[in-house]
């Protein structure tokens, strides 16, 4: 619970820094820290107190049902929400990276990292 809380809290940081700061470097960590808060929240779901790890041994207790089909009885955590968070984190640091890239290339152009200066890129 405290995990969920920690990354909600995380992910309002985020959008308050990205809506609210006007230099661009600000605007990018406030989007990594948006990126973090998500896969704390991501973490918290997929978690199941008292469980032990998705491998099928000792640790596990196994029975056959009627049917005759093998049916696992102690608690297991799902691997799903943490192989999308692995995955998260590598296309954020993509992101983040592309994002930085950016930011050196307006710096180049207009000498300055105040959104602000940019009109000619405003609708």
């Amino acid at each position: 619970m405290m995990v969920l809380i920690c990354g909600l809290l995380l992910m309002l940081i985020g959008i308050w820094a990205m809506l609210i700061k006007k230099n661009i470097i600000r605007i990018i960590i406030g989007f990594s820290i948006l990126d973090t808060g998500t896969h704390l929240v991501i973490v918290a779901i997929g978690y199941v107190k008292h469980a032990t790890a998705p491998i099928v041994d000792k640790a596990v207790n196994i029975s056959q049902n009627a049917e005759g089909g093998i049916q696992v009885l102690g608690k297991v955590v799902d691997p799903v929400p943490s192989a999308l968070v692995l995955t998260a984190i590598v296309i954020g640091l993509a992101v983040t990276a592309l994002l930085l890239s950016f930011a050196v290339r307006l710096y180049k152009v207009g000498n300055s990292l105040n959104i602000n200066d940019y009109e000619e890129l405003k609708w």
